[in-house]
C-alpha cells in the first residue's frame, strides 16, 4: 500500500483504496466469537440469582452462535475462493468518496489479502474491498475496446475531408497500421460508419499523393526514362523503321533511295 497521500488545498486527500477500506470499515460491525463469550459471562456475572439462567439456556445459546459462525466461516471461505478467482483478471472497482461521489478504478488484479474475514483486491500495490468489485472485464474483451477507442479518437482529430494534405499523411498513415492490424473480432468494434469515414481518408490521401508525385505508401514515383529505340525527339518512327533527321555522314537518313545514286 501506499505510504504517502495526495495534498490538495493544505489538506490531505484520501485516494480511492482508502475510501473502498474505510467505507467497508465503517460497515463491518458483526460480533465475533471473543465478543459473544465476553457477553455470555456478563450475563452469568450479572443474572438475577433469585431467577439465574439454567445451563440449558446458555447451551442452547452458545449451539445458536456456533451455528452462525459456522456460516460466517463458510461465508469468509467462499469470499475467499471469488476472490482468488479474480487474480490475473481485469477488473473495475467502484468506490464512493465522503462527499458521496462514485470513481471507478480500473486494473489487474495482482494478489488478494484476506483480513479479518475479508478479501481485499490488490491493483497497483492498491487495496480494495472485495464489496466494492463493480464489472469483470475479460482482457481480450477490454483491448479491443480500447484499440477501437484509440482508433476512433485518433480519426475524430483528422481535419475535414476536403481539408486533408500532405502534412496529415503520418496521422491517417497511423490508423492505416492500427486497422490492418486488426482482427475481425476487433473491427467489430468499430461503428459501421467510422470504418466509412476512415476509408474516405485512406483515399483521399492516396489521391493527395498521387498529385504530388507520391506512391501510396508516399515515396516518390520514378521519372520516365528517355527511350533509346529508333525515333526522333519525338520519339516517332517512320513505316520504314528508320529514324527522321540527319544521320552521322551527313545524309538525311533515308533508305527510301538506297541503291540510287
Amino acid at each position: 500500500m501506499a505510504l504517502m497521500a495526495p495534498v490538495e488545498n493544505g489538506k490531505i486527500v484520501e485516494t480511492e483504496s482508502q475510501n473502498s477500506l474505510k467505507n467497508k470499515s465503517n460497515a463491518t460491525s458483526g460480533m465475533d466469537k471473543e465478543s459473544f463469550l465476553k457477553l455470555l459471562v456478563a450475563q452469568m456475572q450479572y443474572q438475577d440469582p433469585l431467577e439465574p439462567t439454567s445451563n440449558t439456556e446458555y447451551i442452547a445459546q452458545y449451539a445458536q452462535f456456533s451455528q452462525v459462525e459456522q456460516m460466517q466461516n463458510m461465508a469468509s471461505t467462499m469470499e475467499l475462493q471469488r476472490a482468488s478467482s479474480l487474480v490475473g483478471q481485469e477488473v473495475y472497482i467502484k468506490t464512493t468518496t465522503s462527499s458521496g461521489e462514485s470513481k471507478y478504478v480500473r486494473g489487474q488484479v495482482d494478489y488478494v489479502v484476506f483480513e479479518g474475514g475479508k478479501a481485499y483486491l490488490a491493483i497497483d500495490e492498491e487495496l480494495y474491498s472485495l464489496d466494492d468489485l463493480d464489472t469483470v472485464v475479460d482482457k481480450t474483451y477490454q483491448d479491443a475496446y480500447d484499440k477501437a477507442l484509440d482508433f476512433s479518437v485518433k480519426m475524430n482529430k483528422l481535419p475535414v475531408l476536403g481539408a486533408v494534405d500532405l502534412t496529415d499523411a503520418a496521422a491517417i498513415d497511423e490508423l492505416k497500421e492500427i486497422y490492418e492490424g486488426m482482427n475481425d473480432y476487433e473491427k467489430g468494434f468499430l461503428a459501421k460508419e467510422t470504418i466509412e469515414k476512415y476509408e474516405k481518408y485512406v483515399e483521399r490521401l492516396k489521391e493527395v499523393r498521387h498529385a504530388a508525385g507520391l506512391d501510396e505508401d508516399g515515396n516518390e514515383l520514378p521519372k520516365d526514362e528517355d527511350e533509346s529505340v529508333d525515333g526522333d525527339e519525338n520519339g516517332n518512327v517512320d513505316e520504314s523503321g528508320s529514324v527522321g533527321g540527319d544521320g552521322e555522314d551527313g545524309t538525311d537518313g533515308s533508305t527510301e533511295d538506297a541503291g540510287k545514286e
